[in-house]
């Protein structure tokens, strides 16, 4: 049987997305291109997973028009979303991507809180998901209203129906997830450094030392190579360092090792550690080890740089 994917999220976006020959500040400035796509890190993850013929569902919440809005986006690239009434409007992110310069820049807008009984109410879907079995994708932050006990409680009924978790979450979030043991997590380097960070002595390096080179046994390459050992021992998970296109981080039998990220001709990098989620959990769930994971994650992150669309590998099929 086909595994089946679970991918959560519980900050949806819609997002939109500019493209410029160049921008000039202060100007009228017309778009080349312009592309609305539904958005969040769970639905990029839910779409890349449809693209490579999973059976993907997503979870999330949504509210008022603009939650119909996001529906119709996602019935529009087949994603599956189960949702329950928030009653807060769905997001709005823009992504300005300049070709001259090569650049693409980010414009977030913080999400609307969710009403009361919004966080029970996507407890009790979730429940009754995981009863159906398959493999759980947790990404990205939560809307405001929810409590921080919402995903350590979703990681409880994920664990006692045997649904596998990987996580792409961070900070307060991320520790407390852990004790429920999931399979794996792929924060950024940074974002690992700011959950895990060094001792007093370790952050003495000096400012800018947070880039791990050619893994050299430097101050900062032992603590993260000691950090990933511990939360190895104390909670059976492999941690996955992503760095943009630079190496990815794993440990590979018990050691801090590397693998490099093929370069590409980035159109638009948004959504590409959703791709790489995707990619890491495909492999994971088919019981692939966590090297072969990393591979297939650095596949889809670049497939999907190199689309105007995010969260998207073009259709592949693998």
């Amino acid at each position: 049987m086909e595994p089946r994917f679970l991918s959560l999220c519980l900050n949806p976006t819609i997002q939109k997305t500019y493209v410029f020959g160049r921008l000039d500040q202060g100007e009228v400035n017309r778009a080349l291109l312009v592309r609305t796509d539904a958005s969040g890190k769970g639905v990029n993850v839910a779409r890349v997973l449809s693209e490579a013929g999973a059976k993907a569902v997503h979870i999330t919440h949504l509210g008022g028009s603009s939650g119909e809005w996001f529906l119709s986006l996602c019935q529009a690239d087949g994603i599956d979303v189960r949702w329950v009434d928030s009653r807060s409007p769905v997001r709005i992110c823009s992504t300005v991507i300049e070709r001259e310069a090569r650049r693409a820049t980010e414009l977030v807008e913080e999400s609307a809180p969710v009403a009361e009984g919004t966080e029970e109410r996507i407890l009790a879907l979730f429940r009754d998901q995981a009863r159906l079995g398959g493999f759980l994708i947790l990404s990205g932050s939560k809307a405001a209203g929810y409590s921080p006990s919402v995903f350590p409680r979703m990681l409880r009924m994920a664990a006692e129906a045997g649904v596998p978790a990987l996580l792409d979450i961070r900070g307060p979030d991320l520790l407390a997830c852990l004790p429920f043991r999931p399979a794996a997590a792929k924060p950024n380097l940074q974002e690992f450094l700011a959950t895990f960070p060094p001792s007093l002595e370790e952050a003495s390096l000096e400012e800018g030392s947070l880039e791990v080179g050619s893994l050299d046994g430097s101050t900062l390459e032992r603590h993260i190579e000691a950090t990933l050992r511990r939360l190895k021992s104390d909670y059976g998970t492999d941690f996955v360092l992503t760095r943009g296109d630079r190496p990815v981080l794993f440990l590979e039998d018990g050691r801090l090792s590397e693998m490099e990220v093929e370069k590409t001709e980035v159109v638009n990098p948004i959504g590409s550690g959703d791709a790489f989620a995707a990619g890491m959990a495909m492999v994971l769930a088919d019981g692939g080890s966590l090297k072969e994971s990393v591979r297939r994650g650095i596949e889809f992150g670049r497939a999907n740089a190199s689309e105007l669309k995010i969260g998207t590998i073009g259709g592949r099929r693998v």
